[in-house]
């Protein structure tokens, strides 16, 4: 390990040590809510023999700190949405305390993430810090577990002569939120694309109060987020360009813009159910329907709800190790682990 990264990651890991707390940037900072082991949880893993870390040796000169190699087990990054996922994998796995799942679960958002999995660069924030254990830090990530990459992302990887395999591994809902006072319940897809192509810029155009122009958040082209409604929302149309102040950097933010009062009459915004109902809080929301159908998990595993989205396993081809991780995580143990962390399993 260079000289240079190691005082870095010994820094980290000490501050981890002290602080016992979750970090302060990429994924942990668009999470407002405490993500516990459930208090009927269960293992569903029966032979944890299967992927497991490899040995850990002590740091020269670092008393009680020591550096552990991924071994069997996929060293990973990815999207906030999924940072949940990742912990109930750890914990069924590695049995891991709840306190080092924070920090061993350290996602850098999506587009770091797919940077990361291409340019086959390790994700150097993963430690376990009540062990004194900070991961190997040389070890390129093996798997992104998100939302899919997007054409950008993709183009990167067929330039650098890597073949991304996406493996899908749950559902969720790409949903579009207002504010709990806006009257509006229901829009179907052409209202929505209609809305964020400037065809339909006034509330009562789609039923709403008169007298309200619509304030159309976004996300920023490369999120996961910006890349469904892109992708899948859009489906050829041009996302017109917004003022900067619609334009929110993190998700985090388009939450709190949509519940703000102050945008009570006038907001509408995206994100990913699970996000809204598990990850992040703030101010008073309404999910909408679409077409009139709800997001439930039913109407997700029957494809009735129009924007159902995939979150994956994505690695590059060849890894065997994260091949075979991805084939555990759609068999039935797989699944039941991600149905015990609150996402909706692929059947």
């Amino acid at each position: 390990m260079k000289k240079t990264m190691k005082v870095l990651c010994l820094a980290l890991c000490a501050a981890l040590l002290a602080a016992a707390a979750a970090a302060e940037s990429g994924s942990w900072s668009q999470i407002n809510q405490s993500i516990a082991r459930r208090e009927d949880w269960q293992r569903h893993v029966t032979d944890s023999s299967a992927f497991r870390l490899g040995e850990s040796a002590p740091l020269e000169g670092q008393d009680g700190l020591s550096i552990c190699g991924w071994g069997s087990y996929p060293s990973m990054d990815g999207s906030t949405v999924c940072v949940p996922l990742a912990m109930e994998l750890a914990r069924q796995w590695l049995d891991l305390a709840e306190e080092d799942l924070n920090g061993f679960v350290n996602f850098s958002t999506t587009p770091y993430a797919y940077d990361r999995l291409i340019r086959k660069q390790p994700n150097p924030m993963a430690t376990i810090a009540s062990r004194g254990i900070m991961m190997d830090d040389t070890h390129p990530i093996d798997i992104v577990l998100g939302t899919g990459p997007n054409a950008d992302e993709r183009k990167a990887a067929e330039d650098a002569g890597v073949e991304l395999v996406m493996v899908p591994v749950c559902l969720d809902a790409f949903v579009f939120l207002v504010n709990s006072e806006n009257p509006v319940e229901n829009l179907t897809a052409d209202q929505i694309r209609g809305i964020y192509t400037g065809a339909v810029s006034r509330w009562e155009e789609v039923g709403g109060l008169k007298d309200a122009l619509i304030a159309a958040y976004q996300r920023p082209h490369g999120s996961g987020s910006q890349t469904a409604m892109e992708e899948l929302v859009m489906d050829g149309y041009q996302l017109t360009a917004v003022d900067e102040n619609y334009i929110s950097d993190g998700m985090a933010d388009l939450i709190a813009q949509i519940g703000n009062y102050d945008n009570s009459r006038n907001a509408i915004g995206y994100s990913y159910l699970y996000y809204v109902d598990s990850l992040y809080k703030s101010g008073s929301l309404k999910v909408l329907a679409v077409d009139g159908v709800q997001p439930t998990p039913e109407n997700l595993q029957s494809g009735a709800y129009p924007f159902t989205v995939n979150y994956y396993a994505v690695y590059a081809k060849g890894n065997e190790e994260a091949e075979r991780f991805a084939g555990w995580l759609v068999s039935e143990e797989g699944q039941d682990c991600a149905a015990q962390a609150g996402y909706v399993p692929l059947y």
